[in-house]
């Protein structure tokens, strides 16, 4: 008797759960992302540090982020973003190949996955962590168009000490907004990213500078990503869900 509620118990917090997860994924397609587990786990950091903590941020629509910006951090995170479905085989079998030869650790993540990670989790590794995370990445994939996935992602990634999303980014470090950033500028961001409370895209290392420069050659041989109606005419067309 006792086994036959500790599993009806567990049934039915798994299917609370999916309820709430599904509802939330939901909720987020429509509304902008304001906060993120991140932010509330920096602004804690900042607080027992002593330091007033900051939370530069400001959300955009995709129509108020330069394509330059699309195109930057799709050449340097997830060249593959249009066509895969939340998970790249192919990144995955890099970055194994890489880290078994080099002690700098190498991210496979997508770009939908790291969205699914920075607005629904927390950013430790761990098996339980990476298990909610491809989740939450095959959710968004099944609700969420491609360009939402984007937004998204540009409005919420940290690029910066207390530095949230593009908008933010673009004014902190070069005083335009996201919609007037220049692809070496955008560039720049970008290649700030795997580090991005290190590294400062406003006053670059020669490392960063080089990182920016290999950016701008991916992003030329790119092919344009079409979020806009106002973009090339030859861009190709985002999948549809």
């Amino acid at each position: 008797m006792f086994i036959k509620r500790i599993l009806k118990f567990l049934r039915n917090l798994l299917f609370l759960f999916f309820i709430l997860s599904i509802s939330w994924v939901v909720i987020a397609r429509f509304v902008p992302v304001f906060f993120t587990p991140l932010m509330a786990i920096r602004t804690i950091e900042s607080i027992f540090a002593g330091n007033i903590p900051k939370n530069s941020k400001k959300w955009v629509p995709i129509e108020g982020i330069s394509p330059n910006m699309v195109q930057a951090v799709v050449a340097s995170e997830d060249n593959l973003f249009m066509t895969h479905y939340g998970f790249s085989i192919v990144d995955i079998n890099k970055a194994i190949k890489h880290n078994n030869k080099s002690k700098r650790i190498r991210g496979g993540s997508t770009i939908s996955q790291q969205t699914a990670k920075n607005v629904f989790l927390w950013p430790n590794r761990s098996y339980i962590r990476k298990g909610l995370e491809a989740y939450f990445t095959v959710l968004i994939e099944l609700i969420w168009s491609k360009e939402r996935i984007m937004e998204v992602y540009l409005n919420v990634i940290e690029m910066g000490d207390g530095i949230y999303g593009v908008e933010a980014a673009a004014l902190e470090y070069f005083g335009v907004h996201a919609s007037q950033l220049s692809k070496s500028q955008a560039a720049l961001i970008a290649a700030c990213l795997p580090n991005p409370r290190r590294f400062n895209a406003g006053n670059p290392s020669g490392y960063i500078q080089r990182r920016k420069d290999k950016i701008v050659s991916l992003m030329n041989k790119l092919e344009w990503i079409n979020f806009y109606k106002k973009d090339e005419p030859k861009a190709k067309k985002r999948r549809k869900k």
